[in-house]
């Protein structure tokens, strides 16, 4: 039987103007709003997974920090749902002056293709749950929105 879990991980990153770092990706026909990072891969621990996911997608290099939170409950994959997600939670910070592409208006995509990602900050006192898609996030947007 093939592997029925998947295992992600996933940055969180606030600026010093208090602004929290989300990314909009289209996937096909399915667009959605996370928290940037992705699919860990055979060999890598879960820091490493999330500092080649960084370079991969925001070409940023990171440092991981304290870690916020680990899924402690069943959630099948939105894309397999044959498989069960474990979504691993760090705070982040760029190790040097980030110069991704950030667009301030949600699902702002501009190319053709299948896959896309754009970056954009939103402020902390207008972040909440609804501003991300999948469900393990919006228990993260939860837990940061009380701190």
């Amino acid at each position: 039987m093939q592997n029925p879990f998947t295992i992600r991980v996933y940055g969180i990153r606030i600026n010093d103007r208090n602004e929290i770092l989300l990314s909009d990706e289209r996937l096909g026909d399915f667009c959605f709003t996370k928290f940037p990072g992705g699919g860990m891969e055979f060999g890598e621990g879960t820091r490493e997974c999330l500092i080649r996911e960084w370079k991969e997608e925001l070409d940023t290099d990171i440092e991981v920090l304290d870690h916020l939170y680990t899924t402690d409950f069943f959630q099948p994959s939105a894309f397999h749902p044959d498989k069960q997600i474990m979504s691993i939670y760090y705070f982040v910070r760029p190790l040097h002056e980030e110069t991704y592409p950030v667009s301030e208006i949600p699902m702002n995509f501009t190319q053709q293709g299948y896959e896309e990602v754009l970056c954009r900050w939103k402020a902390m006192d207008q972040f909440s749950a609804e501003d991300v898609t999948l469900p393990i996030d919006k228990i993260v947007a939860d837990i940061l929105c009380k701190r």
